[in-house]
């Protein structure tokens, strides 16, 4: 059974000290930088959904580094509409890289932190593969996503309140149209949180290796 008593550490961000939440894992095995949902509405890295796609990851022995946003407890500086938190990702990025050299990098975000997350994995060639779960395509355009040709793996609810399914199916149906390489699960009758459905949610995270 894996240990699951993250590192606590404050980093370097672009506007400040970044907090921030690290497993290390097994050397050479991926290593990925998972990003939290909305600031402005609660969303941290202790958030449920970002917890337990950790543990996911954690349990596959990779090394996964969760942050705070800026602005986020004791994460400095202040909630930028979306711009800055992708160049808070990067440096997560940036030092997770440095800290696992051995290992390939990944992206996984939840709702908000799919878009921050996404957007900056879209122009790092460094991230090798991609994970989404309930991407916020209803608040930020993912157009940008159009075209990319690493491994994307979405996961969505079909009851989701806060991201509607329909959009989110029709975003992945146009990413594959675009030549993504795409994995796309439904999970039947989960809400935003996946109240109900964390552990299938866990399950899907881990098919991010599929």
């Amino acid at each position: 059974m894996t240990e699951h008593r993250p590192e606590k550490l404050l980093l370097q961000g672009p506007v400040g000290q970044i907090e921030a939440l690290y497993h290390q894992g097994e050397t050479g095995k991926p290593a990925i930088v998972v990003c939290h949902p909305h600031p402005v509405y609660g969303g941290t890295m202790r958030n449920k959904v970002v917890y337990w796609m950790g543990r996911a990851f954690e349990d596959m022995g990779y090394s996964v580094l969760r942050f705070n946003f800026r602005g986020v407890e004791k994460s400095e500086g202040q909630w930028d509409e979306g711009v800055g938190e992708v160049n808070d990702v990067t440096a997560m990025i940036d030092w997770l890289e440095q800290k696992t050299p051995k290992s390939p990098l990944y992206l996984a975000g939840f709702s908000f932190g799919t878009y921050a997350g996404l957007k900056a994995a879209r122009k790092d060639t460094r991230i090798k593969k991609m994970l989404a779960v309930a991407p916020a395509v209803n608040l930020w355009s993912f157009d940008f996503m159009l075209g990319e040709t690493r491994p994307v793996t979405i996961i969505q609810g079909t009851t989701d309140e806060i991201v509607p399914f329909a959009q989110s199916k029709t975003f992945a149906q146009k990413l594959k149209a675009s030549g993504t390489p795409l994995q796309w699960y439904e999970v039947q009758g989960a809400g935003h949180f996946f109240p109900q459905h964390l552990e299938k949610l866990q399950e899907l995270c881990k098919s991010i290796e599929s």
